[in-house]
């Protein structure tokens, strides 16, 4: 995509959100229009494909709080300072000065790093100097995957299959039949851009000959016709780390959409959905569960086998334990992230099981102990409020 095309490009209508749509809104509107045009639900229909390209590439700016802060700010510039189809007129509208430099709106940390400052910076140019184009980096992808809570705590091996634009792979993203080269464009000399001067300015614009790529396919590739790029289903393997959360990004490198021409691919961003466990809860890296004690128990104190992520342990219940006691168990939690590594802890809640029926025996026990109770002076309501 050109500079010009890119800057006139409404992402927020392809979405069909307002442009003060909250991440939320875009999220939802996005998924929305992806199921709906995704390829595998509209086999053989073009005009669904290229529509699922244009809101892919809509997300893929307006997701990102960074991208998208350059891109309305970008916009909400050109659209009062004369630039249009009909190309842009020195101190029209916005009355730019002799000193204007694209370059301090998005200061020069951007220089090179394929974003929009980047993007931006050949078009306005004092003093006619040209820019090399360069070549155009994949959009992200981003897709969702279901864990269970064990799998997720104790990290797992996934393989996610999806369709997205992907390098060719008969020409290997060059483009060109194989057995054939691009050539350098010999109008812009492979710069992608032309300069023509106006007055202070050097103003630069695509190339019409290699259309801003900066070279030119003479024999181009049959199976993807020259933009290096194939729509296809593939199967990625996704290594899962210990620990993961619900709701948390795992950020594949170079396993988005294919850039045009051999340029870098994109990123591919993997959303977590975590289900719950029957046994277990989890509070950061800590687990959770609830071990059911008679009052027995409680009373006398007893050792209980329960579950771990990895077998069993014996847990002591010390004598005289109050019902909803939490008993730890370190280093028995969720694997820790980061540095240091370790684990949380296991944090077992005791909760008294009341019997809701007694045979004769258990019953006249249970008389004969509340009888005792009394004597020895017991009262579970002194010192109570309520009293």
């Amino acid at each position: 995509m050109s500079q010009r095309e890119w800057i006139e490009k409404d992402f927020y209508k392809e979405l069909g959100v307002s442009s003060s749509a909250s991440q939320d809104e875009i999220k939802k509107a996005y998924r929305k229009l992806a199921r709906d045009l995704h390829p595998d639900a509209n086999p053989g229909d073009t005009k669904a494909e290229e529509r699922f390209k244009s809101v892919s590439e809509a997300h893929a700016v307006l997701s990102d709080s960074a991208k998208r802060k350059e891109y309305d700010e970008t916009r909400k510039l050109f659209a009062g300072g004369g630039y249009g189809r009909g190309g842009f007129t020195p101190g029209a509208g916005g009355g730019f000065s002799q000193d204007f430099n694209i370059g301090d709106i998005f200061g020069q940390a951007n220089a090179g790093d394929g974003g929009l400052g980047d993007l931006l910076g050949g078009l306005f140019n004092r003093g006619g100097t040209r820019t090399a184009s360069r070549p155009r980096r994949g959009a992200d992808v981003e897709t969702e995957t279901t864990l269970g809570f064990r799998e997720a705590a104790q990290g797992v091996t996934v393989p996610l299959r999806m369709t997205s634009p992907s390098p060719c792979t008969t020409c290997h993203g060059s483009g060109a039949k194989p057995g054939t080269s691009p050539r350098v464009c010999p109008v812009c000399n492979g710069n992608g851009v032309i300069s023509r001067n106006q007055g202070a300015f050097g103003f630069s614009e695509p190339c019409d000959e290699c259309r801003g790529s900066g070279s030119i396919i003479d024999d181009p590739c049959v199976d993807c016709r020259g933009s290096g790029i194939q729509n296809r289903t593939r199967t990625i393997t996704v290594r899962i780390p210990p620990g993961v959360s619900d709701g948390q990004k795992i950020r594949l490198a170079g396993q988005g959409e294919a850039g045009l021409r051999g340029a870098p691919s994109g990123d591919l961003y993997v959303t977590v959905h975590v289900s719950q466990d029957k046994v277990f809860g989890r509070n950061g890296d800590d687990l959770t569960l609830v071990l059911p004690v008679s009052y027995s128990e409680l009373v006398l104190g007893t050792t209980v086998s329960v579950p771990t992520l990895e077998g069993r342990v014996g847990v002591k219940v010390p004598p005289g334990t109050a019902d909803g006691r939490i008993l730890r168990v370190r280093g028995r939690g969720v694997p820790k992230r980061g540095p240091g590594g370790g684990a949380g802890d296991l944090l077992v809640t005791v909760k008294v099981a009341v019997p809701q029926k007694l045979d004769d025996n258990a019953a006249e026990a249970l008389k004969r102990y509340a009888e005792a109770e009394k004597t020895s002076g017991f009262d579970p309501r002194a010192g109570w409020a309520g009293a």
